[in-house]
C-alpha cells in the first residue's frame, strides 16, 4: 500500500485577520504550516507529500520538506476544487490501494496517532475520517430563525481531518461532481457519500483543531 498526504494550503485565511494566509504566519520562528508538514515527514507510512499551494508561497515550503520526495498543485476554485487538481496530479502514481490522505495546513497540531488511525481504518473501506461526538443539544431550523425539529446528539458527529480515501475511487467520486455540483461541496468526505463509497469513522482528537479565526490564531502561537 502506497500513502500520499496531500496537504491543503491554498486558502487565503481572510477570517484570521491576518495581511498574509495564517498558514505562513510564524509560530515560535517557523511558519504554521511547518508543523504538519513536520508531523508527516516522520510517520515512515507516508511515501509522498502533495502540497497545493500558489507559486509565491512554494520556496518557503520547499525549506521545510527535509525527508519525503514531494510535489505541488494548483490551488482551485473552492476547497474540493483544491483537492480534484491534487489528487488528479497524483493518479498517474497511483496503484489500486494508493490512499491520498487530505489534510489542512491550518490544523497545525494534528498527531501522527491520528493520521495512523486514519489509514489502518481504511483497510477493509474505502476511505476513512475522524470525526468528534457532539457535546451540546443539537437543533435543525430551516429558516434559521426557529426550531424545526431536535436532532439525536447520539448520532451527530463533528469531522475533522485528516481524511482518508482510496485514490482511485476517490478521483471517480470528485469527477463525477464536475463541473458545477464539486463547487458546492465544504467538507472532503462529502463526494465519497455522495458517491456510495464505504467511509469509516475514526475517533477524533479535540488537539487537532483548525486555525479559523484572530482568536484560534493567538492560541495556537501562545500552546507552541
Amino acid at each position: 500500500m502506497t500513502n500520499i498526504a496531500l496537504i491543503l494550503s491554498g486558502g487565503a485565511g481572510l477570517r484570521a485577520g491576518t495581511e498574509i494566509p495564517k498558514q505562513y504566519i510564524e509560530a515560535k520562528g517557523r511558519p504554521i504550516i511547518s508543523y504538519c508538514i513536520e508531523t508527516f515527514e516522520a510517520l515512515k507510512e507516508i511515501d509522498y507529500i502533495q502540497i497545493v499551494a500558489e507559486p509565491e508561497w512554494r520556496p518557503l515550503i520547499e525549506k521545510e520538506l527535509h525527508h519525503k520526495p514531494h510535489g505541488f498543485s494548483r490551488p482551485g476554485e473552492n476547497r474540493q476544487m483544491s483537492v480534484f487538481h491534487g489528487i488528479t496530479d497524483l493518479l498517474p502514481m497511483a496503484e489500486e490501494n494508493t490512499v491520498v490522505i487530505i489534510h489542512d495546513a491550518a490544523r497545525p497540531r494534528v498527531s501522527g496517532k491520528q493520521i495512523l488511525d486514519c489509514i489502518h481504518a481504511v483497510k477493509g473501506h474505502d476511505g476513512a475520517m475522524p470525526v468528534l461526538p457532539m457535546k451540546d443539544t443539537v437543533y435543525l431550523s430551516t429558516d434559521g430563525k426557529s426550531v424545526t425539529s431536535l436532532l439525536n446528539r447520539s448520532q451527530i458527529y463533528a469531522g475533522q481531518a485528516p481524511e482518508c480515501f482510496l485514490l482511485k475511487p476517490y478521483y471517480e467520486a470528485n469527477a463525477a461532481l464536475l463541473p458545477e455540483r464539486i463547487l458546492a461541496i465544504n467538507g472532503s468526505t462529502e463526494p465519497a457519500i455522495l458517491a456510495g463509497l464505504d467511509i469509516a469513522l475514526v475517533r477524533g482528537d479535540e488537539t487537532n483543531s483548525k486555525i479559523t479565526t484572530e482568536k484560534d490564531l493567538k492560541e495556537f502561537i501562545r500552546l507552541v
